[in-house]
């Protein structure tokens, strides 16, 4: 699965990233995920199957739907991206493609 993360360009998504990853591969999970500027989403989407939003861009998940409407998109929780809960994001990641 190919899960990208939409920011403003901090750098805490990039840890959430690290932790989604160590969560997917002690679960034996295969996962292709990396996090964007929103800007850089478009170069990046191709084979995409699921975009995250960090809350701080949540505002513009309609946009992203718009501009993407194949490909599910969802606003990670405020509280697991503030305590970087990779495990939870991940499980809900998985989730949100499998009812896809």
């Amino acid at each position: 699965m190919k899960i990208l993360l939409a920011c403003a360009g901090g750098m805490s998504t990039g840890m959430l990233v690290q932790k989604m990853k160590s969560y997917a591969e002690k679960n034996q999970l295969i996962a292709e995920i990396a996090a964007y500027g929103l800007s850089d989403l478009e170069e990046y989407v191709a084979g995409c199957d699921l975009i995250l939003l960090g809350p701080q861009v949540g505002y513009q998940e309609d946009e992203v739907r718009q501009k993407f409407p194949q490909i599910p998109v969802a606003i990670i929780d405020m509280f697991d991206y503030s305590m970087m809960n990779g495990a939870k994001v991940m499980q809900e990641a998985v989730t949100t493609i499998t009812m896809k």
